[in-house]
């Protein structure tokens, strides 16, 4: 991980929320208040970021997938950029009650999205008649807002990486209730002891949820690049086989009369 305490500061990381807005559990990572400001102390910030950084490598070079979430307007840009970067699912419009605890109904909505587009790539649609086709595509524009990022989840991530925790207190609740570790970005105003892997800074400023979002992909990136290398050395002694054993098959045909001397009785 290249970022350092120094770059936090540059990007703003380190501004919390006025006092009024205050939430107690978030009292071991303030630094000082300053001007009625929470200031979040970077030294922290770095360390948990760091962790954070190990166990999204981790996973990821598992083969594991981390869901990324961020539904604000300053965040949704930035994480759909980022988990498109690295390969990664995302929600960025709309967290939907029950997308994780009710897991197998998305799963049949996903069905049929895939459906739908698929009728639209092959012009299935446009053979319906006229008020079917229209209700249907009405019933597409809903289904892309709703599962824009998601249309390959298959399964239940790994694990959550989430942009303001308190804007984002469903998809945090549903992940605990599933035992799905958490990771987020979390400012003085939410409370970080409910997340498995709490990241205090900023998250309302564009600079600050970039550099953070940014370690985060660096991250996974890393995990596909250790998960590839891991295909690659478990396909490797196929190969080797593989070329063993058409060596052993080489047909060597000699020349005429190779080895007769030899084959002759000596002469008496």
């Amino acid at each position: 991980m290249d970022v350092t305490p120094k770059d936090l500061f540059d990007a703003g990381v380190h501004f919390g929320h006025q006092l009024r807005r205050w939430n107690p559990k978030s009292k071991p990572y303030v630094y000082a208040n300053i001007n009625g400001i929470s200031i979040i102390d970077l030294e922290q910030t770095h360390a948990l970021l760091e962790k954070a950084y190990a166990f999204i490598e981790e996973t990821v070079a598992s083969g594991k997938e981390v869901l990324f979430i961020g539904t604000k307007g300053q965040a949704q840009e930035i994480m759909r950029e980022a988990a498109t970067a690295c390969q990664m699912p995302f929600c960025v419009n709309r967290w939907m009650g029950g997308g994780l605890t009710n897991f197998t109904t998305i799963k049949t909505s996903l069905g049929k999205y895939r459906k739908f587009l698929q009728m639209d790539t092959d012009g299935g649609l446009e053979k319906l008649p006229g008020k079917e086709e229209a209700a249907v595509r009405r019933q597409m524009s809903r289904m892309n807002r709703n599962f824009e990022g998601m249309l390959n989840v298959s399964e239940l991530p790994a694990a959550l990486f989430i942009v303001d925790t308190k804007n984002e207190e469903i998809a945090v609740a549903e992940a605990r209730r599933l035992g799905i570790p958490v990771i987020g970005l979390v400012d003085t105003n939410s409370d970080p002891t409910i997340l498995d892997y709490p990241i205090p800074g900023n998250d309302d400023a564009v600079k600050s949820i970039r550099i953070i979002v940014e370690t985060i992909v660096e991250a996974a990136q890393n995990g596909l690049a250790h998960r590839e290398a891991k295909k690659v050395q478990k396909s490797a002694p196929l190969v080797r086989e593989q070329t063993f054993e058409q060596e052993e098959d080489v047909d060597v045909t000699l020349p005429a009369g190779y080895g007769e001397d030899e084959a002759k009785p000596a002469a008496e």
